[in-house]
């Protein structure tokens, strides 16, 4: 039997080789286990918007990709069915976020993910995500 915070370890380690849009951003994604994962960036100037501040879109992708990083630990494809975020706060150019996914609850082939996006003490952003397995005879 395979333990289960190896299997989330390798499912991460094996998605993120693939993940250029991470990858590209500058974020890496570290202390995965079953259901959770966080993921960091640094705010570099070509994130930075119109308003002198980091283009939401960015902030997305850091949450997005934790969420998918912590719904990939249990060895299935799984995909975004949807998701929603608060911005709290603007990230600002040269600031440190760190996104902390965690899994609320599983039913059948769908799950429910909460995502904090913080800088130091500050929350940056709130994010859920719900997660569909793919079902490789009808996806």
């Amino acid at each position: 039997m395979t333990d289960p915070m190896e299997l989330a370890q390798r499912c991460a380690d094996a998605m993120y080789a693939d993940d250029l849009a991470s990858q590209k951003a500058g974020i890496t994604v570290d202390g995965v286990g079953p259901g959770r994962a966080t993921a960091r960036m640094t705010v570099t100037e070509t994130m930075i918007n119109g308003h002198a501040i980091c283009h939401g879109g960015y902030v997305f992708l850091l949450a997005d990709s934790a969420f998918a990083f912590a719904c990939n630990t249990y060895g299935a494809p799984t995909v975004a069915q949807a998701c929603d975020i608060v911005f709290v706060r603007p990230a600002r150019l040269g600031e440190r976020l760190v996104a902390t996914a965690v899994e609320r609850g599983r039913h059948g082939r769908s799950g429910i993910y909460d995502v904090t996006v913080t800088c130091g003490d500050d929350v940056i952003a709130e994010f859920r995500g719900r997660s569909r397995v793919l079902n490789p005879r009808a996806d």
